[in-house]
């Protein structure tokens, strides 16, 4: 989905054709799993970041147009809303002292994007859900100016019967809400950390990055409140999947498999099974023709990027040309700051090295593990899970006695450097030992001065910009 397209029309040829094209990527693929053509090197580390664009109210600033072109800087990109904007990195091979490298990326990109934002008269912020986002932000005229998501737009409706989108979401409070675009999704940003595998591994990455969802998403959590309501601790979730809300061949919205979901099962013998599942359960969305060589994958890439799993299998190629998988994990929010980022990355790398090793996925069925991502999503370091070995359990309980000890041990087996990693699972601990994750915080600033959402967002663009992990922010 980040390349742009140059129609958004498209005809029964089109879908015909793109669904050839398709088939016979699909089928070069296995062939490439089946005889190895695919980077089996060690594992490789990169990020996405979501932010916002606030102006001197603290409300969205619908101006990454402007900003992209003076920041020209080919680690920016736009997204769906003229008010976000995306940060990456760049890819680091997963060892020795590559968090704090990374780290220190993000932060320099961040402070030339943050004095790019002053010049537009805007403010760049890292946050899950803006708390002072309204229905009425999310329109076509604030749609950033590319083809392709007015396409996409389009399409999502037309696989609706033309039926709007209905937001529904019951947590602390209630929201209803019905939107005829799929704007609501630009309400959602994240923090996605990529991980690069080897092929044959592929698979046990992707069951461990799913099971470590919901210690994941409770130890993250960064959006309370949408449309000043108090919901879910993590309200992204739930936003996102509902904005989306596609479902499979001949299933319009309502069909068993869903375009944004936690996935329908574990991958059993490989991640290419993901792939198949694309092919043969989802239509096509967008059904553009490329020129490029089948070897370049266009089409299965575009279709893949149109699929939202909380933990998405990717294909890229290295700067060689040679294709390598990645595991995009999905579930994290963005903010609340840059060192928080960081611990959470931490953790997710030491957890699915761990889980992986363990094998958990032959313990914990499918369909508990995507039970505790849902309760962790929405009760927070509050939520209940099951454990395999521990039964019911308080995930905080979880986290602290079984899981930190199981990243760190991840963590050693990469070869990450100690010193970053006491640091930054040490966050992670003392985030969860106290109890403040961001959603936390929110919700006890909100308690002490009042759902003013223009003051939070205020107080968490000033801590933001100090980078101390949330835990230690106060009120």
């Amino acid at each position: 989905m980040g390349q742009e397209i140059h129609t958004t029309h498209f005809s029964e040829d089109d879908f015909k054709r793109f669904r050839e094209r398709l088939s016979l990527e699909t089928e070069l693929l296995r062939d490439w799993f089946e005889t190895g053509h695919l980077d089996d090197s060690e594992p490789v580390a990169g990020f996405e970041i979501e932010a916002w664009l606030i102006d001197e109210d603290y409300h969205p600033s619908p101006v990454n147009q402007a900003f992209l072109e003076r920041f020209d800087n080919e680690l920016a990109s736009p997204e769906l809303a003229k008010f976000n904007i995306e940060l990456n990195t760049h890819p680091h091979a997963l060892r020795g002292k590559v968090l704090s490298d990374l780290h220190e990326e993000l932060r320099s990109t961040g402070l030339q994007a943050r004095a790019c934002a002053e010049s537009l008269d805007s403010q760049i912020l890292i946050t899950g859900i803006l708390p002072t986002l309204k229905p009425t932000d999310l329109n076509l005229d604030n749609m950033s100016d590319m083809r392709r998501y007015r396409a996409l737009n389009e399409q999502v409706l037309n696989s609706r019967g033309g039926a709007p989108l209905h937001l529904e979401i019951t947590g602390t409070e209630h929201l209803s809400e019905t939107h005829d675009t799929v704007m609501l999704e630009a309400a959602t940003t994240s923090f996605q950390i990529h991980i690069q595998v080897p092929a044959d591994k592929a698979h046990h990455y992707y069951n461990a990055s799913m099971i470590a969802s919901a210690p994941m998403v409770a130890a993250s959590a960064n959006s309370p409140y949408l449309f000043d309501r108090e919901l879910w601790e993590e309200t992204r979730i739930p936003l996102f999947e509902q904005s989306v809300e596609v479902g499979g061949i001949d299933a319009a919205s309502h069909g068993p498999l869903h375009r944004v979901s936690f996935g329908s099962g574990y991958a059993r013998h490989s991640i290419f099974e993901a792939f198949v599942e694309n092919l043969e359960h989802f239509p096509a969305l967008l059904p553009i023709q490329f020129d490029d060589p089948e070897s370049e994958l266009a089409h299965l890439r575009l279709h893949n990027g149109t699929i939202w799993r909380w933990n998405r299998p990717l294909i890229g190629f290295n700067s060689k040309g040679k294709p390598h998988i990645r595991i995009e994990h999905r579930v994290v929010p963005s903010g609340p700051s840059i060192t928080d980022s960081m611990a959470n990355a931490a953790f997710y790398y030491g957890l699915a090295q761990g889980l992986m090793r363990f094998e958990l996925d032959q313990h914990l069925p499918f369909a508990q593990a995507r039970d505790n991502f849902y309760k962790a999503a929405k009760n927070g370091l509050n939520a209940k899970v099951d454990w395999p070995g521990t039964g019911h359990t308080n995930i905080r309980k979880l986290i602290l006695e079984k899981l930190l000890p199981l990243a760190r041990t991840g963590l050693d087996e990469l070869g990450l450097d100690r010193d970053d990693c006491e640091y930054y699972l040490g966050i992670i601990k003392e985030r969860v030992e106290c109890g403040q994750n961001g959603s936390e915080w929110q919700r006890r600033f909100c308690t002490a001065h009042g759902r003013k959402m223009d003051e939070l967002t205020a107080a968490m663009l000033h801590y933001q910009s100090s980078d101390r992990p949330v835990h230690e922010w106060d009120l």
